[in-house]
C-alpha cells in the first residue's frame, strides 16, 4: 500500500491517504420560500414537484430526446459550406549556362480560390425516414417517462406522508399511553396509603410506566427516521424545517368494488412504463429498418461555384495573372460493395435490439398485472383491517375504562387493569396504522394504474 503526502494541492488536501475535496462540504443552497402554516399533502406534492432533483433531471433527458430528433430532420435539407483555398509556392532552379548575369530559373506562384460547395442526398431508400421515426418514438417515451417520473414523485411523497402520519400517531398514543400508566400508578400509591395495595402492585405499576417511556423514547426516533424519509421524497434537505398538516380522519368505504378485466387492461393502456416501452419497442424497429438500408444505393446531388485567381511570376520577365470562375452540378449514385462485414453486424445489432425491447415490453406487461393485482389485494386488506381495528378500539376503550374504574373500587386486580391499558394502546396503534396503510395504499393503487395525474372517466 502506497501512502500519500499530506498536505494540500490544486485545492485538494490529503489525510491517511485520502483524498479530501473542501468545495464537497459546501452544500448548495436550496432558494425555498415556504409558507407558515401546516402543509397537507397537495402543497407537499407540488413542492416536491417543484424542487425534487429527479423531476428536473426527467425534463433534462426529455428536452436531449426532442434535439435528436431535430438532428435527424436536418439530415433532409441540404449541406452549404464555403470554402477557401490559399497557397504560395515558390522553386528555383540552376541553369546550366550564366544568361545575362542570371545564374538560376525562378518562379512564384499564388493564388486564393473561394468556393460554395452544396450536397444534397437525394434518395436512401427510406433509411433517414426510419431514423426520424426511431428519434420521433424516442423523444415521444422521454416525454412519457418524465410523466411517470411525476407520478413516481407523487406516489413516493403521498407513501412518506402517511409514513410520518402513522409515526407521529404512534408517538400521541404513546403519551396518552404513559399518562394512561401514570394515573394506575397514582391509583395503585392511592390505594397503598390506604393499605388495600400492596409493595408488589406499586413495583409493577412503576414498571408499566418506565415501559412507556421507553416505548415513548422508540416512537420518536422512529418519527424522527419517518421525518428525514419525507424530506428525501420531497427533495429538500435535512435541515429544512416545515409544518406537516395531520391527516383528516373521514369515512372510508365499507367495501372496494374488484377489479374488472376491461378496468385493468384499460389501465395498462395507460402506464407510462408500458407506454414508453411500447415507443422504444417502435424505435428499435425502425432502427433495424434503417441498417437495412444501408445496404440500397444512395442517390446525391451536388454542386459547386468557385472563382480563382492566380498570380505568376518568373524572375526577369512581367508577372501574370489571371481570374477565373467556375460551376459545376453533379448528380452521383453510391453503393458500397465490400465493408468488411461492418453493415451485416450493424443489422444483426439491430435485430437482436428489436428483439430485446418486444421481450421487455412483454416483461414489464406481466409485471404490471401482477403489481396491479397486488395493490388491489393490499388495499382490500388494509381497508378490512381499519374496520375490524375501529371495531377493537370500541371494546378496548369499554375494557380499559371498566378496568380503572374497577381497581380504584377494590373489585378490580392491577394486571388486569394494565393488560387492558396495554390493549387499548395497541387497538388504537393498529387503527391509526390500517387507516394510514390504507390511504397509502390506494395511492399506490392509483400510481399502479397509470391514473396519479390523470382523471378516469
Amino acid at each position: 500500500m502506497v501512502d500519500l503526502p499530506g498536505g494540500s494541492k490544486n485545492g485538494y488536501s490529503l489525510e491517511q491517504g485520502l483524498p479530501a475535496v473542501a468545495a464537497l462540504g459546501q452544500l448548495p443552497d436550496q432558494d425555498l420560500v415556504l409558507p407558515s402554516h401546516p402543509l397537507a399533502l397537495p402543497e407537499l406534492i407540488d413542492l416536491a414537484q417543484r424542487h425534487n432533483p429527479h423531476t428536473r433531471q426527467a425534463w433534462n433527458h426529455a428536452r436531449q430526446a426532442a434535439l435528436a430528433v431535430g438532428l435527424v430532420e436536418a439530415t433532409f435539407l441540404p449541406m452549404l459550406s464555403a470554402n477557401v483555398i490559399g497557397g504560395f509556392q515558390r522553386t528555383q532552379q540552376s541553369l546550366p549556362l550564366q544568361v545575362g548575369g542570371i545564374r538560376s530559373f525562378d518562379t512564384e506562384i499564388n493564388g486564393v480560390v473561394p468556393a460554395l460547395a452544396v450536397g444534397w442526398l437525394l434518395f436512401d431508400f427510406g433509411q433517414r425516414d426510419a431514423l426520424l421515426e426511431g428519434a420521433s418514438q424516442l423523444s415521444f417515451a422521454a416525454n412519457v417517462l418524465f410523466n411517470a417520473v411525476h407520478q413516481k414523485v407523487i406516489r413516493d411523497v403521498t407513501d412518506q406522508f402517511y409514513h410520518y402520519n402513522t409515526a407521529r400517531s404512534r408517538v400521541d398514543l404513546a403519551r396518552e399511553s404513559l399518562g394512561h400508566n401514570q394515573t394506575i400508578e397514582h391509583a395503585v400509591n392511592e390505594r397503598l396509603k390506604a393499605g388495600v395495595a400492596t409493595t408488589l402492585e406499586r413495583a409493577l405499576a412503576r414498571q408499566a410506566v418506565a415501559q412507556a417511556r421507553l416505548y415513548l423514547v422508540e416512537s420518536e426516533g422512529l418519527e424522527r427516521n419517518a421525518w428525514l424519509g419525507l424530506l428525501s421524497a420531497l427533495g429538500l434537505s435535512p435541515k429544512t424545517r416545515i409544518q406537516i398538516a395531520t391527516v383528516q380522519a373521514g369515512p372510508l368505504p365499507a367495501s372496494l368494488a374488484p377489479l374488472t378485466s376491461e378496468r385493468i387492461g384499460y389501465a395498462l393502456t395507460r402506464r407510462p412504463d408500458l407506454v414508453a416501452g411500447y415507443a422504444a419497442m417502435r424505435a428499435a424497429q425502425a432502427n433495424e429498418r434503417a441498417a437495412e438500408a444501408e445496404f440500397m444505393p444512395k442517390v446525391y446531388l451536388g454542386a459547386v461555384a468557385a472563382n480563382s485567381r492566380l498570380s505568376f511570376d518568373v524572375r526577369g520577365l512581367p508577372g501574370l495573372s489571371q481570374t477565373t470562375s467556375s460551376s459545376g452540378v453533379l448528380l452521383g449514385v453510391t453503393l458500397p460493395l465490400f465493408d468488411g462485414g461492418l453493415r451485416q453486424t450493424r443489422l444483426r445489432d439491430a435485430r437482436i435490439r428489436t428483439e430485446e425491447a418486444r421481450q421487455n415490453l412483454e416483461t414489464r406487461q406481466r409485471t404490471a398485472l401482477r403489481e396491479i393485482v397486488a395493490a388491489e389485494s393490499l388495499l382490500q386488506s388494509a381497508l378490512q383491517s381499519t374496520h375490524a381495528a375501529t371495531e377493537l378500539v370500541a371494546t378496548a376503550e369499554t375494557a380499559h375504562d371498566a378496568a380503572l374504574e374497577a381497581y380504584r373500587n377494590g373489585v378490580g386486580t392491577l394486571p388486569m387493569t394494565l393488560e387492558a391499558t396495554n390493549g387499548l394502546l395497541k387497538a388504537r396503534q393498529a387503527r391509526s396504522d390500517a387507516r394510514n396503510a390504507t390511504l397509502a395504499a390506494a395511492a399506490n393503487l392509483a400510481f399502479v394504474m397509470g391514473e396519479l395525474t390523470s382523471t378516469v372517466k
